[in-house]
Order: structure tokens, then sequence, then C-alpha cells
């Protein structure tokens, strides 16, 4: 049992690390019909929704992007956004979001961004110049408290795409099942403080890159 258990988690390790070196990192000068919008974000911060008198309150997440399309064409907007932390939870946007949490930040920066929205109602189009620039709320419901950092991945600021082998999936001929992976931005930081104390984890930014995920 013990050696499955070991067997499986190396398995596991190696897929990520093939993965990991073969997917291929964005291009640096894009291909003609590619774009990418342009993006600027505050940092996560938390929010808290309280469940009444004996209810427990809930912690959440959530970051505010801005969101500028200077390619000189509306560009459609279907987003995928997920938080990991590195015990390797995966958490989307959006999930067991109670519609009240979105309410509260948009009261929190109603002075700063007066049009925010909410990732689900966001729409799926951005139309061209600062005009129309959006401002959105994404938000996770709080993660694992083991975690230590986080990386937050935004899909869906670009068109660009390419295709890679899966490293162990083959198709009924035998084939390497064909993988797409779309740019995306990703987000690094470390939680400071005992993650068990929520109210006081600080964060410190390790930074941003673009990557094919």
């Amino acid at each position: 049992m013990m050696k499955s258990l070991i067997f499986g988690a190396l398995t596991i390790c190696a897929i990520a690390t093939y993965v990991s070196f073969s997917a291929p990192a964005p291009a640096v000068v894009q291909n003609p019909g590619d774009w990418t919008v342009n993006v600027t974000f505050e940092h996560p911060q938390q929010i808290v929704l309280k469940s009444g008198i004996f209810g427990t309150p809930k912690r959440f997440w959530y970051v505010i992007v801005t969101l500028i399309n200077n390619t000189n064409q509306d560009v459609d907007f279907f987003p995928k956004c997920d938080l990991m932390t590195d015990t390797f939870q995966i958490t989307p946007a959006g999930g067991n979001v109670p519609p009240a949490v979105f309410e509260m930040i948009k009261k929190r920066h109603q002075s700063r961004y007066p049009f925010l929205e909410s990732l689900q109602t966001a729409g799926n189009r951005i139309l061209q110049g600062e005009d129309n620039a959006k401002d959105i709320a994404i938000i996770w419901p709080y993660f694992d408290v083991r975690a230590t950092g986080f990386q937050i991945f935004i899909t869906g600021l670009s068109n660009e795409t390419v295709a890679v082998e899966h490293p162990v999936q083959t198709d009924e001929n035998s084939m390497p099942v064909q993988v797409y992976l779309r740019k995306t931005l990703a987000l690094s930081y470390n939680l400071k403080g005992d993650t068990r104390l929520r109210s006081d984890v600080g964060l410190e930014y390790k930074g941003k890159r673009w990557v094919m995920r």
C-alpha cells in the first residue's frame, strides 16, 4: 500500500514537472490576429460576511482588475480565474460567493470604482478605448488555512493560444491528446503571519508574469 502511494505521488510530480517544462511561454511579439488587453490590479484584500446573529462569519478574498482594450477592435471576454495555494488547492472564482459579498466590496470601493462590476455580470465583450474600461471584482471563498502562499491565474485577457501534447493521455489511435493552453496572467503572493489567525494574515507580493495555462 505504501509503495503504491509513493509511486502515485512520484507519478504526479513527474507529470507536473513535465508540463511545467514543456509548456511554452507567451510570444514576445504577438502574431497577427492575437491581442491582449491592458490590465492593472489591486492586490488581494479580505472581506467578512456576517451571517445573522448566530451565524458563523464567512471570509473571502478578492482582487479588483481594470481592463482597457487598446487593441483597435472590440474583443470577446470569457474569463477563467483560479486561486491556487501552495498546498495545491485550486479554487475557481465566484463559487459559493453570495451576491451580498460583491455589494459589500462595491460599497467599500465606491469612491474609486463607481462602476465596479462583478466577474459574473461583466459581460462577454470589451469595447475599445479607455472610456469603455472595465473595473471588475474577482472573488474567492477563503482557502486552505495551511497555505503559506498562493497564485492567482486570470485567463481571458488575451486570445493567444497554443497546443501541446498531453504527457500521458492518448486518443483512439494511441497519439498524444492535444491540450490547448491560453495566455494567462499569474500573480504570486506569500502569506505573512499565522494563517490560522485569518484576520491577521498579511501579504507579500512576489510578482506577476504571463504564462500559458
